[in-house]
């Protein structure tokens, strides 16, 4: 299993810096950028929230989840 972080397509997208979103976001630099590279093993739920509003997004579009299953799938379970 692995998480993807598309943090640099938004800020490409929106035209912004590494360094404007962290002014924005009120966050280090350098913890920012351990975010965007993959390499955070935790993030805040404020934090993800504070980049999303500077961002305006959704949750989804900076977090991607990859299934390291062949042939997974996102499988409905009934209780």
């Amino acid at each position: 299993m692995e998480i993807t972080v598309k943090l640099d397509e938004l800020l490409y997208m929106r035209r912004m810096t590494l360094t404007d979103l962290a002014a924005k976001v009120d966050i280090t630099l350098a913890n920012l950028s351990i975010l965007k590279t993959g390499k955070a093993k935790a993030i805040r739920f404020s934090t993800l929230a504070a980049i999303c509003e500077a961002l305006d997004c959704q949750p989804g579009d900076i977090l991607e989840f990859h299934s390291s299953r062949p042939g997974s799938a996102m499988r409905l379970v009934k209780s």
